[in-house]
């Protein structure tokens, strides 16, 4: 690499304008870093690149540029997130109690425990005063339905009764009492036939002949009575008193139903608050690590003894250790470069292993002041199992968005972006010459050159220092002006990328 070296003695000037070198370098990066930790990580790869350029540098010329010379290689663009070590797959301890409950005692987050082991206890005062209450109810609930029951078995034998034995008697009964009238009027009719043939012969008065003329029409009435009497018994009194005994059936079967539900209801809370009762001492299921699971300081508070928890609340995890991933949250900006399948580099305190991205979230929760207004996407990276890795383990990713080989790349210090057009000075044997450049891919510290640049070009890394004394011609002569001039092509580099 053939390069200029820096002198020893370097003003106040030139370290200033260092300084704006290496903030060119990150204005001039084609993947946005919203994050203030990706901010970081990239000023910080800035920073070693160029003294790594730097301590390479022939010191075979001199003067006050630092050059880089253009050659092919290969760029992996990566993304860096930091994030925590969690489970896939968590046995999920919930409380099975109904109501507000207080934790009497719970077992601390990180220990390993066995089969049947104690996790959580719950006071059950609450529960034994359900049990109290809802048993009283419950024998209340019984005594009316059996009640009920007994006055549905009356009223259904009242039914049958009428039907089969009342109506059929008082049928007989009044065809009895129409054949007694009909032979009352036939004997009164005899009589009075025999009365006229005496009272012809003059042995009996006319008064006896009306009497027994008398005699006959009330008879007659009475037959007549006799048959009306049965036919409203037949015709309407047995319609009557059926609908009436099956109205009084179906309203007592009504009140026995509602009372049998009634009773079952109540039976039912009594039982499954004696079932509840068991559950104020929760076992562990399986052998493993148990954790409290993580609670948001603005939702709910931790777990710990007096805690009062609601029923199917989480309490605490049981994570499969075979199974561990990292979240991280990726940008807004750079979220459609991550893929599922793609490869990522995962930092730990003490090791660094190889996952691969699982799963990428479609939607986002809200940003707001709690995430410095940015929209990250829940981003899991699934890690080989084994390590020793535990939940909470704190963890920097940087996933592999883009890799090219064999290309032209360029240190992103030795760019200026003036609207949409890039730049860059080659140092040439006339002196620094500016190029046009079409720029593609970065990663932070280099950018792949498409066009305006030529294997073993040198360029220099920090244009804004000589550009205008050696431009004078194309730039503005005026220091103010052209420091205006950066100024604004630097913020609408930073409005392109929000």
């Amino acid at each position: 690499m053939a390069t200029d070296t820096i002198p020893e003695a370097i003003g106040a000037e030139q370290l200033a304008h260092d300084k704006q070198m290496i903030a060119r370098g990150r204005a001039a990066s084609s993947v946005p870093w919203s994050s203030g930790v990706i901010a970081l990580a990239v000023l910080a790869g800035v920073v070693a690149a160029v003294a790594k350029i730097s301590s390479v540098m022939s010191s075979e010329s001199a003067g006050p540029r630092m050059t880089h010379t253009i050659a092919r290689g290969d760029l992996v663009v990566t993304v860096t997130s930091q994030g925590l070590v969690e489970s896939s797959e968590n046995t999920e301890i919930k409380c099975q109690v109904r109501g507000r409950n207080a934790v009497l005692w719970i077992v601390e987050s990180g220990t390993i425990v066995k089969t049947g082991d104690e996790l959580v206890r719950i006071d059950p005062l609450f529960l034994q005063e359900q049990i109290d209450e809802r048993t009283k109810y419950a024998h209340w609930s019984q005594s009316a339905a059996d009640r009920t029951a007994a006055n549905v078995a009356r009223a259904t034998l009242a039914v049958s009764e009428y039907e089969q034995g009342r109506y059929i008697s008082q049928v007989m009964s009044q065809e009895k009492n129409l054949v007694i009238a009909e032979a009352t009027l036939k004997t009164a009719r005899n009589r009075l036939s025999h009365t006229r043939v005496m009272a012809r012969s003059k042995y009996i008065s006319e008064l006896e002949v009306e009497e027994r003329e008398f005699a006959v029409q009330q008879a007659k009435l009475n037959v007549e009575l006799k048959r009306t009497q049965l036919d409203v018994l037949t015709r309407f009194t047995k319609k009557e008193q059926s609908q009436t005994l099956g109205g009084e059936l179906k309203s007592i079967k009504a009140t026995h139903k509602a009372n049998a539900e009634r009773a079952m209801a109540d039976a039912s809370r009594r039982d499954r608050a004696l079932d509840e009762v068991q559950y104020c001492v929760i076992k562990a299921p399986r052998g493993g690590l148990v954790i409290h699971p993580n609670a948001a300081s603005w939702e709910s508070g931790p777990i710990e003894e007096g805690t009062r928890v609601y029923k199917n609340q989480v309490m605490l995890l049981m994570p499969d250790l075979s199974k561990m991933q990292v979240k991280v949250g990726i940008n807004e900006s750079v979220v459609d470069r991550v893929k599922v399948g793609q490869k990522s580099s995962v930092k730990l305190a003490d090791m660094t292993l190889a996952g691969t991205v699982s799963s990428v979230a479609s939607i986002t929760k809200p940003a707001g002041w709690w995430t410095a207004n940015e929209v990250n996407y829940d981003t899991m990276i699934s890690l080989p199992a084994g390590h020793g890795l535990r939940p909470g383990m704190s963890a920097e990713t940087k996933v592999t968005i883009a890799s090219y080989e064999d290309v032209l790349t360029i240190p992103v210090a030795a760019i200026v972006e003036s609207g949409d057009d890039h730049f860059c000075w080659v140092q040439t044997a006339d002196g620094p010459l500016r190029r046009q450049l079409k720029i593609g891919d970065s990663n932070g510290v280099f950018m792949v050159v498409e066009q305006g640049l030529t294997e073993g070009d040198e360029v220099i890394l920090n244009p804004i220092a000589f550009s205008e004394p050696e431009l004078a011609d194309s730039e503005p002569a005026d220091e103010s002006e052209s420091g205006e001039a950066l100024k604004a092509a630097a913020k609408s580099n930073d409005k392109k990328q929000d």
